[in-house]
C-alpha cells in the first residue's frame, strides 16, 4: 500500500481557519488552535443572530408604529385590531416606515382603524 502524505490537506485546512480569523485580536489570529476555538464561536454567534436580528427588527418596528398610534389617540393593539377587521393587510415593516416618513397617510389608516372598531 502506498504511502498517504497529508501535509498539504492539513496545511489548506488551517489556512482557512486563519484567514477566517484575521482581525481578531491577540492570538486568536496568531495561534491555530485558539483561533479555530474563536472562529467556531463565532459561526455560532453569527448563526443565532441572524435569527435574533428579525426578532429585534420586528420590536422595533411595533415600537415606531406604537409611537404614531399614541400621537393620534389609540393604543398599538387597538389600531392593529382595527387594520384586522377593516381588511387591511399591510405588514409591520412598512406601517412603521408610514409612522416615520408619512405621518399623514399614518393617520389616515388610523382612521380606517378606528371606524373598523366602532
Amino acid at each position: 500500500m502506498t504511502r498517504v502524505k497529508r501535509g498539504i490537506a492539513a496545511h489548506r485546512k488551517r489556512k482557512k481557519i486563519m484567514k477566517a480569523a484575521e482581525g481578531y485580536w491577540g492570538a486568536r489570529h496568531r495561534q491555530y488552535r485558539t483561533a479555530k476555538e474563536a472562529v467556531l464561536h463565532a459561526r455560532v454567534y453569527a448563526y443565532a443572530h441572524r435569527r435574533e436580528r428579525k426578532r429585534d427588527f420586528r420590536r422595533l418596528w411595533v415600537a415606531r408604529i406604537n409611537a404614531g398610534c399614541r400621537e393620534l389617540g389609540l393604543t398599538y393593539s387597538r389600531f392593529m385590531d382595527g387594520l384586522t377587521k377593516s381588511g387591511v393587510e399591510i405588514n409591520r415593516k412598512m406601517l412603521a416606515d408610514l409612522a416615520l416618513h408619512d405621518p399623514a397617510a399614518f393617520a389616515r389608516l388610523a382612521e380606517t382603524a378606528r371606524a373598523a372598531l366602532a
